[in-house]
């Protein structure tokens, strides 16, 4: 996470937090901050070795707690660094966005910005990394419209996702005219030239046409009109 003291703009990280708490506090913040230089720029590789610490890697998560992309961005800083030309949050840009936001950062606070630039080994290595942030779009990674997690907290798998649900079957046919009528769900299946009549008689239908009728006038309206796709019942 970016740190927001002494002009930082993030807290430090959980793991910040307590190894210092552990007396540790020197091998949890591995990069000491550098002053600005015209030359700081890291590598791709580089940064998202730095998101995989701050976001589990999740260039589009937003989780409500006021940070914001793969690199947690806190709203001000991602104005500070010009990130706002792309999207109004970091999370809302691609990923070569907010390298790009996160290059001027660097620049500015130098790599001790982020709590996890020790994670990363973020340093002021003056590698361009060769990004296209473009004008603004959504990130490429952004999942479906859903706010998305840290993984730590709701990991999601392919396993654990539900397949889309099957098409209903058609419940209607279509007639010579155009119109639908109900389908039905018999298991007699309608044929060209079949009327009532001949289906009872075919099918030794006790009661003839009058009784198939009886048993399908959910499905058949008029005695006189049955349609080829119709499924009757025959009992």
């Amino acid at each position: 996470m970016l740190l927001n003291s002494k002009g930082k703009h993030r807290r430090p990280s959980k793991a910040v937090r307590i190894a210092t708490l552990a007396g540790v506090a020197g091998a949890a913040v591995a990069v000491p901050l550098m002053g600005a230089t015209n030359a700081s720029a890291a590598s791709v590789e580089t940064w998202d070795a730095v998101a995989q610490c701050e976001s589990g890697g999740n260039w589009s998560i937003n989780t409500g707690n006021g940070y914001y992309g793969g690199l947690q961005f806190s709203q001000s800083s991602w104005a500070a660094a010009g990130g706002t030309q792309y999207a109004a949050r970091a999370d809302l840009a691609s990923k070569d966005q907010q390298i790009a936001t996160a290059e001027k950062l660097l620049d500015m606070q130098g790599p001790g910005a982020w709590a996890c630039a020790g994670a990363g080994g973020l340093t002021n290595d003056g590698v361009d990394p060769g990004v296209n942030p473009g004008g603004s779009g959504q990130s490429e990674s952004k999942p479906e419209q859903a706010q998305p997690e840290r993984r730590a907290e709701q990991p999601t798998t392919r396993s654990e996702q539900r397949e889309a649900p099957k098409a209903e079957s058609k419940k209607t046919v279509t007639t010579p005219t155009g119109d639908e009528v109900k389908k039905g769900d018999g298991e007699y299946k309608v044929e060209v030239g079949d009327t009532l009549s001949k289906i009872a008689q075919k099918e030794d239908v006790k009661g003839g046409w009058s009784k198939l009728f009886k048993l399908n006038d959910d499905i058949v309206e008029d005695a006189n009109l049955i349609f080829p796709g119709q499924q009757l019942h025959l009992k």
